[in-house]
C-alpha cells in the first residue's frame, strides 16, 4: 500500500485530532451531566419517599450501572473495531451516548409512571454506558495512529483534553440554569435541558467524525491479513496482565476525578454549607489546569518517555489526595479554590500519557480491544465506585479523613501498577526504550 504524502498525513493527523477530542467532548458531557445530574436533582426524581442520603446513594449507584456497561461496549465495539475499522465504531458510539441521554431528557419521572421510571433510567444509563465503553479505544487509536513519528503522545491529548472538555461544557450548561431558575423549577424540568441538548452537540460531532478516515497502519494490517478473529480473545489469553496492570494504573486517575467531578459538588452543599453555584464555578475554574495538565504531560511523554512522565505524575496524585480534603473542609473559598486546581491539574498530568501509552501496549490488530479493556477495567475500579465509597465511607465515619484514606489507597495501587507495567521501548519516543522494565 503506497504511503500518502507528508502534507495528507499531516492534514489527516489534525482532522482525526480534531474528530477525537471533539466527539469525545460531546460523548463525554453526556456522561457527565448524567453525574452533576446526579448528585443534584435525580434522586428526587426517581427515588422519592427515601431519605436524602438513601436517594442520593441510589441516583449514585444508576451512575455506577453505566460504569457496568462499559467493559461490554469496549469488548463488542473493540472486536470490530479491530476487524471492520476505528471509524464505524466511533460514529456508532456517538448515537448510543446522543439517543440514550435525549431519552433521559424526555424520561418521565416516578410521579408520573411510578416505578418503571427509575428501569428505565438504568437502562438508558446501561446504552451510555455501552456507548462510551467503545468510545474511548476508538477515539485514541484515530489520534494516535495518525500522529506525526515522535508525537503520538502529544496528539494522543486530544482525545484525553475531550473529557474534561467535556466536563466544562456540561457545568456551563448547569450554571444558568441552578443561578437562575427557582429550585422547584430546576427540579421539575429545568434538569431536562442539558440532556436534550445533545441532540445539536451529537450532530456537530457526527459531522466531523463521517470525514475521518482510517490509519495508514490500520490498512497496512488488514492488506496483510493480519486481522485477528476474535481479538478479545487473545487480548484474555495472552496479555491479561498488560489488561489488569494498565486497568490499575487508571484506578486513581478515574476514581478521584468522578468524585472530584460528581461527589464533590454534594459535599461542599451538604456538609460545607455551599450553594450548587458555588459548588459548579470551583469546578468550572478547575477545568482548564486540569486540560493545561493533560497537555503538558502528553508533551513531555513524547521526549521524556511514557513511563517517566507517568510515575512522577502517579507520586505527585499520591501527595495532592492527601491534602486535597483537608483543604476543602477550611470552607474558605481561596483554599477550595487552590485545592481543586491543585487535583485537576494533577490527574491531568496523569491522564495526559495514558492514550499513547495503552495503544502502545497492543499490536494492531488487537490494539482496540486490548486498550479499552485495559480502560474500562481501572473506569469500573475506579470511577464507577468512588462516589458510592465516597458517600457511604462519609456517613458511616461522619468525617473527610476516611475518604483521605481511599484516595490515598488507590493512588497507591495506581503507582505500584505504573511501576510494575512493562512499557514497550522505542515506539514513539526515544526515552521508552530506556525506561521499559
Amino acid at each position: 500500500m503506497a504511503a500518502a504524502p507528508p502534507q495528507e498525513l499531516h492534514r489527516r493527523a489534525r482532522r482525526a485530532a480534531l474528530g477525537s477530542f471533539v466527539g469525545t467532548a460531546i460523548e463525554w458531557y453526556d456522561f457527565f451531566i448524567y453525574g452533576t445530574a446526579a448528585a443534584l436533582v435525580l434522586g428526587k426524581q426517581f427515588f422519592p419517599g427515601t431519605s436524602d442520603l438513601a436517594g442520593t446513594l441510589a441516583a449514585f449507584a444508576t451512575l455506577a450501572i453505566g460504569f457496568v456497561a462499559r467493559p461490554i461496549g469496549g469488548i463488542v465495539m473493540g472486536h470490530f473495531g479491530d476487524r471492520v475499522g476505528r471509524k464505524s465504531m466511533l460514529v456508532v458510539s456517538l448515537l448510543l451516548m446522543g439517543c440514550a441521554t435525549v431519552g433521559i431528557g424526555l424520561l418521565p419521572n416516578y410521579d408520573a409512571i411510578g416505578v418503571l421510571a427509575p428501569i428505565l433510567l438504568v437502562t438508558l444509563r446501561f446504552v451510555q454506558g455501552l456507548g462510551v465503553g467503545g468510545e474511548w479505544g476508538g477515539a485514541v487509536l484515530v489520534a494516535t495512529e495518525n500522529a506525526p513519528e515522535g508525537r503520538k503522545g502529544l496528539y494522543g491529548a486530544a482525545p484525553q483534553i475531550g473529557v474534561p472538555a467535556g466536563v466544562l461544557v456540561a457545568n456551563l450548561v448547569f450554571l444558568p440554569l441552578t443561578a437562575f431558575m427557582s429550585e422547584d423549577a430546576f427540579n421539575s424540568w429545568g434538569w431536562r435541558i442539558p440532556f436534550l441538548l445533545s441532540a445539536v452537540l451529537v450532530f456537530v460531532a457526527m459531522w466531523i467524525r463521517l470525514g475521518l478516515e482510517e490509519s495508514d497502519e490500520f490498512e497496512a494490517t488488514k492488506d496483510r491479513e493480519q486481522s485477528t478473529k476474535l481479538p478479545i480473545l487473545e487480548v484474555l489469553t495472552r496479555h491479561w496482565k498488560t489488561v489488569l496492570l494498565a486497568g490499575g494504573t487508571f484506578i486513581a486517575t478515574n476514581g478521584i476525578a468522578y468524585a472530584y467531578m460528581v461527589y464533590v459538588l454534594k459535599y461542599g452543599e451538604t456538609e460545607l454549607g455551599f450553594s450548587k453555584t458555588t459548588m459548579l464555578f470551583l469546578l468550572i475554574g478547575s477545568c482548564p489546569f486540569w486540560m493545561a495538565g493533560m497537555a503538558l504531560a502528553a508533551w513531555k511523554s513524547d521526549t521524556l518517555g511514557r513511563r517517566t512522565v507517568y510515575v512522577r505524575s502517579s507520586v505527585a496524585l499520591v501527595v495532592v489526595a492527601a491534602v486535597f480534603f483537608p483543604l476543602m473542609d477550611t470552607a474558605v473559598l481561596p483554599v477550595m479554590a487552590a485545592a481543586m486546581i491543585a487535583l485537576g491539574f494533577t490527574l491531568g498530568c496523569c491522564a495526559g500519557p495514558q492514550s499513547a501509552l495503552f495503544a502502545e501496549l497492543f499490536p494492531p490488530a488487537i490494539r482496540y480491544s486490548g486498550a479499552s479493556l485495559g480502560y474500562q477495567v481501572g473506569a469500573i475500579l475506579g470511577g464507577g465506585l468512588a462516589p458510592i465509597v465516597a458517600t457511604a465511607l462519609y456517613a458511616s465515619f461522619e468525617t473527610s479523613l476516611a475518604i483521605t484514606g481511599y484516595f490515598v489507597l488507590i493512588a497507591l495501587i495506581s503507582l505500584a501498577s505504573i511501576l510494575l507495567l512493562k512499557v514497550p521501548g522505542g515506539t514513539s519516543s526515544r526515552s521508552n526504550d530506556q525506561e521499559a522494565v
